[in-house]
């Protein structure tokens, strides 16, 4: 006799472990499956962005800006440091040790919630049933009246640039380097990209960025983009838009990469290539053929605004789905999909998901941008204001980047923020909460704000919106 649920979730990443616990929490039987193998050779918990994405790369992001600060910033606020040094080794140590406690913390978490952590690989092979198979093969069924499928997603690997160990790698691999590379190549200025080659250019890699778009992130409102592009250049990261990357060679321990830009052909010599172009859906093998789940050419699965399949009592979030590849937007998706299976109302604002860059100063927005808005028709008004007016940025040694708010221009709403500078991962809550709420750019202006903060660089965009801003010159309203 098969094992009976209310609830069987597949995969435990971001996404998968949130709904399995909320629907454990809403008094619901659930179980969650989980096939991820860590270093110990057991089964972790966590997904891709615990075990190698979101935390180890902010651990190597955090250690190596504290390494450039300590070599090259104290001096200025009279800190005398004197010779600093990098242990990568360790550096990589303390990166694992935070994995494993914050996997381990979701396995207590399951526990302690009651749901019943279940290894091996899922797969959907009726609509109320769920084949697992063990590490060994083995195969066993599990029944649920409803069914999360929360797979993830894996790196997109390129024909011109074939994985090789050690030599060319994708964003896991590139969180494994035991010694700081001379030169490194990293293909796709993205999130990803952008992050990774930061941390090692912050430790001494000659860092070449090839990005086959001819605009730097199109996604990021066009002054907050060049500003970024303008700040990482100066960090020395070397981006090559419009470059096209048409192969590569494997020379001893070198790697020959070909590429094409508006002069031509070319070609670069590294000591470690990363491939950084995005990820796909892992949607592959997870439902069985025949089943009546709908997925697209690029193998995304199929959902309405709920997150349901077209199969009843089927449900899919996270990066399988529709919408942007990130963390919380899965987990809020799973929150999402457990209310509504528990027969609670519940709905995601996805005009409302912030994204996040964590270089040093990071990027982040939610909403629209001002080229997106003007491109819809919409016409929109806006206000910016730089961080070096920001007496709390001045203090922190961080006066680089800007706020920008977007609003609309005949109801004031706030369509969109757009932060580049320190903190900005945190700073952008303020954009998220206002557009949640529908707050027009008035509301932020008309708010206290503590001082001195950076959170006031908020404050003076939305002030800016109607050329009221304090602390800074107002550009003239046409």
């Amino acid at each position: 006799m098969a094992d009976k649920y209310d609830v069987i979730v597949i995969g435990a990443g971001p996404g998968g472990y949130v709904a399995a616990i909320r629907a454990a929490q809403l008094g619901l039987k659930t179980a969650c499956v989980e096939k991820w193998i860590g270093k110990e050779g057991k089964v972790v918990h966590g997904g891709t962005c615990l075990n190698v994405g979101c935390i180890p790369s902010k651990a190597l992001l955090e250690a190596s800006h504290k390494y450039v600060e300590a070599k090259h910033d104290f001096d200025d606020m009279g800190i005398q440091a004197g010779d600093v040094s990098m242990d990568v080794s360790k550096m990589m140590a303390r990166k694992d040790k935070i994995v494993k406690q914050l996997t381990g913390g979701i396995s207590g978490l399951f526990k302690a919630n009651g749901v019943t952590a279940i290894e091996g690989t899922g797969k959907v092979v009726a609509k109320n049933k769920v084949e697992v198979t063990d590490k060994d093969g083995g195969t066993s069924t599990v029944e649920a009246d409803n069914i999360v499928i929360a797979a993830g997603s894996v790196p997109v690997e390129i024909p011109p640039t074939p994985l090789t160990e050690g030599l060319i790698v994708d964003s896991t691999g590139a969180l494994e380097f035991q010694e700081v590379p001379k030169r490194l190549g990293v293909i796709g200025a993205g999130v990803i990209g952008l992050e990774l080659g930061s941390v090692w250019s912050r430790l001494g890699s000659d860092v070449t960025v090839l990005e086959a778009l001819d605009s730097f992130l199109p996604m990021v409102d066009s002054a907050i983009g060049k500003e970024t592009q303008k700040l990482l250049k100066k960090q020395g990261l070397d981006i090559k838009l419009n470059a096209r990357v048409t192969g590569s060679e494997v020379k001893g321990e070198e790697v020959v990469v070909k590429y094409e830009d508006n002069e031509g052909e070319k070609e670069l010599t590294f000591d470690k290539l990363i491939v950084c172009v995005g990820r796909r859906p892992y949607t592959k093998g997870v439902v069985a053929d025949g089943l009546g789940v709908e997925l697209d050419q690029r193998g995304f699965i199929h959902v309405d605004d709920q997150c349901r399949t077209s199969v009843p009592g089927v449900f899919a979030i996270g990066d399988c789905v529709r919408g942007p590849m990130l963390a919380h937007k899965a987990s809020e998706e799973g929150v999402m999909v457990a209310d509504v299976i528990a027969g609670h109302k519940a709905q995601m604002n996805y005009d409302a998901i912030p994204s996040v860059i964590y270089t040093h100063p990071e990027v982040a927005w939610v909403g629209m941008n001002e080229q997106d808005a003007k491109a819809a028709g919409i016409k929109v008004k806006t206000g910016s204001f730089p961080f070096a007016a920001s007496g709390r940025a001045m203090a922190n040694n961080a006066t680089d980047g800007q706020a920008k708010i977007i609003a609309d221009a005949e109801t004031d709403r706030v369509l969109g923020m757009h932060i580049v500078g320190q903190h900005a991962g945190e700073l952008i809550a303020q954009g998220v909460i206002a557009m949640e709420f529908g707050s027009s750019a008035e509301d932020l202006a008309l708010t206290c704000y503590a001082h001195p903060s950076l959170s006031e660089a908020v404050h003076e965009a939305a002030l800016a919106v109607e050329g009221h801003a304090i602390h800074v010159a107002n550009r003239k309203k046409r």
